[in-house]
């Protein structure tokens, strides 16, 4: 068995798990939201262990060092053991999701339903 020096950058976030298909990946690597080494990237960009890789996904952003390399997606307990995390940067990130958290930044907004509806045209027409 082969052991790889090099795996494409799109390749490597998929089965790191960043992304769930390679097509989010190099939409997110086009979209200059990754960088190798403080560079931005292609999708083909070969990545090779002790890369320095930051990506910005939604709202958080990851400062991960490559540990290995993966052509397959693997559970996630062992895709954890592709990179290490620089620890400044996922306290920083932990704390921005709760500062979003305690002001209710990530509610889910909806329809209201049929009875929230009617609660509002009541109160609605209180104020007329």
């Amino acid at each position: 068995m082969e052991t790889l020096t090099a795996l494409r950058l799109d390749k490597w976030l998929w089965a790191a798990r960043f992304f769930k298909t390679r097509t989010l990946a190099v939409e997110a690597i086009n979209g200059g939201h990754v960088q190798v080494n403080e560079e931005r990237a292609k999708p083909s960009r070969a990545v090779h262990v002790g890369d320095v890789l930051r990506i910005r996904k939604d709202q958080n952003t990851w400062k991960v060092t490559v540990l290995g390399l993966n052509e397959q997606r693997r559970p996630a307990k062992e895709a954890v053991l592709l990179y290490q995390e620089d620890e400044h940067q996922r306290e920083e990130r932990e704390q921005q999701i709760e500062i979003r958290r305690l002001h209710g930044v990530n509610v889910p907004v909806r329809k209201p339903n049929k009875q929230e509806r009617r609660k509002i045209e009541e109160f609605k027409q209180t104020w007329e």
